[in-house]
């Protein structure tokens, strides 16, 4: 069992956001996107949180990656706040505990898809040979045993989201952030990648919290939220 899932698998929550606030400037005024948003996700949680376009789900989530900063309020990862952190730090609190996938893979295009993979292990200081092994295992449980060199322009669609998706959980992290992960795929590939991330949570118990605005995946969630005036609240689908 990996540090990431150790640290998280006692009785706290995997995230907490406390009161968190975000603001843009809009001209001579402030844009209030956030307005004291609190959230726990717990070990092994499958969370959707959904809302309209443009309300801020998108926001929330790189708040709670570490990859924006909120204008107030706190986020605490692993038992670890990020607040008043360096980058770096952030950076490896990030490495240690968080994967991401986006609707996008953003994979290095110049790298194959087991060198994308083993790049969470390798910026952790895992040796070459080690890292590679581990990738091409969980590349292998994805389906793409066969893929292990080929580079992301030579991969389908699917088969980039499916490399994004082992890269995410390949440091078995406590925590899955998903920003629409099936959102550039069609209705087949979309399922297939969404059925990989339910197994793999399962079967790592790491946490998943996926933005959406697909109903039909936040019912297969545990829990439903609703981004609404800057704030969550419990809801049903």
């Amino acid at each position: 069992m990996s540090d990431a899932l150790q640290a998280v698998n006692g009785d706290g929550p995997v995230l907490e956001c406390r009161n968190v606030v975000r603001q843009f400037a809009e001209g001579a005024s402030m844009l209030e996107v956030l307005s004291g948003v609190n959230l726990e996700v717990k070990a092994a949680e499958r969370l959707a949180i959904i809302g309209t376009s443009g309300c801020g789900k998108t926001t929330l989530l790189q708040i709670m990656g570490g990859l924006d900063e909120p204008t107030s309020g706190e986020v605490i990862v692993g038992g670890h706040s990020m607040a008043h952190t360096s980058e770096v730090q952030k950076g490896d609190l990030r490495n240690r505990y968080i994967g991401f996938v986006y609707q996008f893979h953003h994979l290095l295009r110049e790298f194959s898809a087991e060198e994308n993979v083993a790049m969470p292990l390798l910026i952790r200081g895992v040796a070459m040979q080690e890292a590679l092994e581990r990738s091409r295992k969980l590349l292998d449980r994805v389906g793409l045993g066969e893929r292990l060199t080929h580079k992301p322009g030579e991969l389908s669609g699917g088969e980039r989201q499916r490399t994004a998706v082992a890269r995410a959980l390949i440091t078995e992290p406590g925590l899955v952030l998903a920003d629409e992960p099936t959102g550039n795929l069609d209705a087949g590939n979309g399922e297939h990648v969404l059925q990989l991330m339910l197994e793999l949570n399962r079967e790592l118990r790491t946490s998943l919290v996926i933005v959406t605005h697909d109903h039909s995946i936040a019912a297969r969630m545990d829990r439903v939220l609703v981004l609404e005036d800057g704030r969550l609240r419990e809801g049903d689908i």
